[in-house]
């Protein structure tokens, strides 16, 4: 077999493996579509018909105009991007030191931040629900943004390191020669140039957010506080076969904005993960 085919051959099988995995992904979404465009009569034909026979939008228009239903997304918009900004608060500093200092066990250090983000969860509820109650931030949105943050911190610490890492010191060299000061020159010379990089993490952080689940369900009880994710969660709970459509319209509303975001902004969130992948 000549070096073409080979080449041919395994683009063949590239691309077949890509279709194979998108389809995984995206049958449960088109099923959910399908729900989500039948009446509450065609609901009960189950699986027998995958299009349905007269779609309707009118389980989004019910859905987009119940009050209720914005503000358990205005919750989860309000709590992803808080606890975006939050991260980017607390790590972009730490990135800096990271980048451009020298310290002894900083490559430990880094190890050992990049371990905390992978600690599930799960591990950590039960202590997790203590504390925070002896504190006082049960049903509080400070409380979850808090958490979002500490969790959030790691990668968003990796992220903005890279970024940070690929600006030349040169410039920082410079503005110190004219007189700027070590902050005045993270803050005027690095964070303006590392913005695509900030940014990047910003926007991955807050797709992050948008779609946790335990944290919210774990220290949030109020209805008015819940964010998308539980409340939808706490609806399947309590509905039945006559509300199916109106759940699964609900679930694409929550869903398809981070995938659209994520699908837009593609590039910009790869070339964050992959910044100074290949680095010396």
């Amino acid at each position: 077999m000549t070096h073409e085919a080979r080449e041919k051959w395994g683009d063949a099988f590239t691309y077949l493996s890509a279709i194979v995995i998108a389809a995984f992904f995206l049958t449960p979404l088109a099923w959910l579509l399908s729900l989500s465009l039948r009446t509450r009569q065609e609901v009960f034909l189950g699986a027998s018909r995958f299009i349905p026979k007269r779609p309707t939008l009118d389980n989004f228009a019910q859905i987009l105009s119940d009050p209720t239903f914005l503000l358990y997304l205005w919750n989860g918009l309000k709590l992803s991007a808080l606890g975006g900004l939050g991260c980017l608060l607390v790590a972009a500093p730490a990135a800096y030191a990271f980048s451009r200092f020298w310290f002894s066990g900083k490559s430990a250090l880094m190890m050992t931040i990049l371990a905390f983000q992978m600690i599930s969860p799960l591990v950590i509820l039960v202590p997790l629900y203590r504390y925070m109650a002896r504190l006082g931030l049960l049903n509080s949105h400070f409380g979850v943004t808090m958490v979002y943050i500490a969790i959030g911190v790691p990668m968003c610490t990796w992220l903005v390191k890279s970024a940070i890492d690929n600006i030349p010191k040169s410039l920082e060299e410079a503005a110190a020669i004219d007189g700027c000061s070590r902050f005045g020159t993270f803050w005027r010379i690095t964070l303006p140039l590392a913005a695509p990089g900030l940014a990047s993490a910003f926007i991955l952080i807050v797709i992050l957010n948008w779609s946790q689940f335990l944290i919210p369900f774990l220290l949030l009880n109020k209805d008015a506080q819940l964010p998308i994710s539980v409340a939808i969660f706490n609806f399947a709970g309590t509905s039945n076969a006559s509300s199916t459509q109106v759940l699964a319209a609900a679930c694409l509303v929550a869903v398809v904005p981070a995938i659209i975001a994520f699908l837009l902004l593609q590039r910009m969130i790869v070339g964050a993960l992959t910044a100074g992948a290949v680095k010396g």
